[in-house]
């Protein structure tokens, strides 16, 4: 089973100044920062997948890449831009939920196929249109006017697709995108991807659905797929039914969810491989909304906020060196809430986090370097490497994986 991280342009400083924190007035961003398989020892993902819409931008943005960042892609190819290691592969994609409230895609598939071939891809996903909604008992004809376009504008685009990177000899390796609103829906388009000749395809749409829904649609595709094809889950986090989907034909799945949970989750902030802890939120003064409005509104004294903000990070830092104790943190921390009024008490939570210290017997290169400030909750790049850290945690579950041969299968055509 396949691991790929999709890029949003993640990386850290290696010179961050955590005390301070500054950057270093030397800093070359794209030259000097570092993606997370520069960071950590071993590689935490098997590829990385980088979609259109983030790098050129689509009707619902610009993309996450500067003028100067996209043009050093394309000149560069994705592996050299990336410092991807031997062995890392690259996988491209529309980023079809960018455009999901679109009509139609906004990409003709020559302009993908350029994209895909002007960057070096290994692989390239079809043109998709994801369908929003999901009725377990629906066929294929039985289903909203909608959804059953945007599956019939990815069929489309697909043979096109397909058609276009071998007439003009693409050495991108095409991946048909199949989607779906039940598993009878799934089921006919993949057999008909089958049917034009692709022999890798990804599965577009499965993200939100209940993990017996996504077994359900793998079931009844098994019951159509050829043996040399291989599937793709799109957006699928799912590790501890790895196993199962692998006996279904999957071999590879792309999630940000280990890296995002650092940051976007409200408990689950820094994983371990049997648990996981909520990030002790010390946010910065001049970068908490509600703290600023407290202080505009003098309610609070903007020095009486700095000097406990500073107060808790220095407990922090003693108490991992052994200077101060659980109780002493968790007043300055309990201090610092009145101020900055979270809408919940994380205290508890922090206790936990402090009696655990869970960084100190984590053997990746971010806790061996960062030390505590990995589970400190405040600014990108403790909450980046902390994102970092689960991806390593997350690799290494996958890899643990003890993955059950593959049913003999006869081509079902």
């Amino acid at each position: 089973m396949k691991f790929f991280f999709p890029d949003s342009q993640d990386l850290v400083s290696p010179t961050y100044d955590f005390v301070n924190d500054e950057y270093s007035p030397l800093r070359v961003r794209q030259r000097d920062d570092l993606y997370a398989h520069e960071v950590l020892e071993r590689v935490p993902y098997d590829g990385i997948l980088v979609s259109k819409a983030i790098v050129d931008g689509s009707v619902a943005g610009s993309g996450k890449y500067s003028t100067a960042q996209r043009e050093r892609l394309y000149r560069l190819g994705v592996r050299r831009f990336f410092r991807l290691p031997d062995g890392v592969e690259s996988l491209g994609d529309c980023g079809a939920f960018n455009y999901v409230n679109e009509e139609r895609p906004p990409y003709t598939v020559g302009e993908v196929l350029d994209y895909y071939e002007g960057c070096g891809f290994d692989a390239g996903v079809s043109v998709d249109h994801v369908v929003l909604g999901y009725d377990k008992d629906a066929g294929v004809d039985d289903a909203p006017t909608d959804w059953k376009a945007r599956r019939l504008i990815s069929l489309e685009y697909a043979e096109s697709f397909l058609s276009a990177a071998g007439d003009q000899g693409y050495r991108v390796e095409p991946v048909g995108a199949a989607q779906g609103w039940s598993p009878a829906s799934y089921c006919d388009s993949v057999q008909a991807l089958q049917n034009m000749g692709y022999h890798r395809i990804a599965l577009g749409g499965m993200a939100p659905l209940r993990t017996p829904d996504i077994l359900a649609c793998l079931l009844a595709i098994d019951r159509v797929r050829n043996s040399d094809v291989s599937l793709h889950l799109l957006g699928v986090t799912r590790v501890n039914s790895m196993n199962e989907f692998t006996t279904l034909g999957v071999d590879s799945f792309d999630s940000t969810s280990p890296f995002r949970q650092a940051f976007m989750d409200d408990r689950r902030n820094y994983h371990t491989k049997d648990s996981a802890f909520v990030a002790i939120r010390v946010p910065q003064v001049d970068g908490n909304p509600a703290l600023k409005r407290a202080i505009l509104g003098g309610l609070v004294s903007q020095k009486d906020a700095v000097r406990v903000e500073r107060t808790c990070l220095r407990s922090l830092r003693a108490f991992d060196k052994g200077r101060s104790s659980v109780e002493e943190v968790l007043g300055h921390l309990a201090e610092y809430e009145q101020l900055t009024r979270p809408r919940r008490s994380y205290l508890d939570d922090y206790r936990t986090t402090l009696e655990a210290a869970p960084w100190r017997s984590c053997p990746c290169a971010i806790c061996r370097a960062c030390s505590v400030e990995v589970v400190i909750f405040r600014g990108t790049e403790r909450n980046k490497r902390r994102g970092f850290h689960n991806i390593a945690v997350f690799g290494e579950m996958v890899r643990s994986l003890i993955t059950p041969p593959r049913k003999a299968k006869s081509n079902a055509r």
